[in-house]
């Protein structure tokens, strides 16, 4: 049985930590839990109506979607983790004319999108009774996913699966034909070694020779703890302002930030709290939910300089693989990334092929001459 390590226990980390096969591998994962975005965050998943231009992106959060069905029932997902919930998208009228037609253009590639639906302002509030009446666009297929949640449900399974965990910092090294990972001064030697510690992946790939492409982004989120009927409430994309993530039990979540120049910063800012709620206000009916107790989650994004993910296998190193710069739409697109990687390492007769999903990975990477 061949030694794989996994390091960084984030979406990426987790999610293969489960998807790699026990007959074939011994896994370890090193994390310490500093600074992790998944932890910090909740999602909304569902991509099909984003402006972004990047086909090569589009299609991956658009598989990534597609894949939670299957992911919902491999790992029995329960609703406080992921739920199909439904997303609202509050525009000017026009717009919604606009996106209504790409819902209907996009729904022939996509049907796990559902059905789209232009909504009255009667309707609008009927579904999310916070808001003020105004014209919106339904999409069914919508879901929402907890960061932490899922994280932590998927600990679980990997642990039964034999899987062992180290809450500790690590670092790499080549060993001939093999990698040492060194922790709290212990040396184990692996065959196979997975990086996704987000941004931290600079440091990691430096130490053999590799420079790549991944900076830091700092992410704020609020979570009001309300006693509202949350449990049947969609998701809520606004234009120009924090997206809304109601999960159950009153839970509502505000967010998120993106600042790129407070890189791994995890203090709470006033300014976050300000910006996030300033900018829904003028959506809501009344501030009764900024006026709910409600605490901070922060994490740490990894973003690249064209803002596109980049995953798979190291150009000079078969048996070594890494992910990163997921960005803001990790949550949507790192399950299925973390499969894919999976695939690679328990099926290494099938060749290994990203090119619909992402530009070559060495447009990323810069390996130095004199490298390990």
């Amino acid at each position: 049985m061949k030694k794989i390590a996994i390091i960084g226990g984030g979406i990426i980390g987790m999610t293969l930590a489960n998807y790699l096969d026990t007959d074939k591998f011994d896994i370890s994962l090193f994390d310490d839990e500093k600074n992790q975005a998944t932890k910090a965050s909740a999602g909304i998943i569902s991509p099909w109506l984003s402006k972004r231009r990047n086909k090569k992106w589009y299609q991956l959060a658009k598989d990534g979607a597609a894949f939670f069905e299957k992911m919902k029932n491999d790992f029995e997902l329960t609703e406080d983790v992921y739920e199909k919930c439904g997303t609202l998208f509050l525009r000017q009228k026009s717009d919604l004319i606009e996106l209504e037609k790409l819902a209907i253009e996009r729904k022939k590639e996509a049907p796990e999108m559902g059905e789209s639906k232009r909504l009255s302002e009667e309707e609008t509030v009927a579904l999310f009774p916070l808001l003020k009446p105004r014209e919106s666009l339904y999409l069914s297929g919508g879901a929402r996913l907890d960061g932490e949640a899922y994280l932590s449900s998927l600990k679980k399974r990997a642990q039964k699966r034999g899987v062992k965990f180290y809450s500790e910092r690590a670092t790499i090294a080549r060993a001939l034909d093999k990698w040492q990972v060194i922790h709290e001064g212990v040396t184990e030697v692996v065959d196979d070694l997975v990086l996704c510690p987000g941004p931290a992946l600079k440091e990691l790939l430096e130490s053999i020779g590799t420079q790549v492409d991944v900076k830091p982004q700092k992410g704020q989120l609020i979570s009001f703890q309300t006693d509202f009927e949350t449990k049947n409430w969609p998701v809520l994309f606004l234009e120009g302002a924090a997206d809304i993530i109601p999960f159950q039990n009153g839970q509502v979540l505000l967010g998120a930030t993106h600042e790129n120049e407070e890189g791994w910063d995890l203090s709470e800012s006033q300014e976050a709290f300000e910006s996030l709620t300033e900018g829904v206000k003028s959506y809501l009916s009344d501030t009764k939910l900024i006026d709910f107790p409600y605490h901070y989650r922060v994490g740490t994004r990894a973003y690249s300089s064209d803002f596109s993910p980049f995953f798979g296998p190291h150009p000079d190193f078969s048996s070594l693989a890494f992910a990163s710069a997921l960005g803001s739409s990790g949550l949507t697109t790192g399950p299925y990334i973390a499969y894919l990687l999976s695939q690679y390492f328990n099926h290494p007769e099938i060749s290994w092929n990203s090119s619909t999903y992402q530009k070559d990975i060495k447009n990323y990477i810069n390996i130095e001459k004199t490298g390990n």
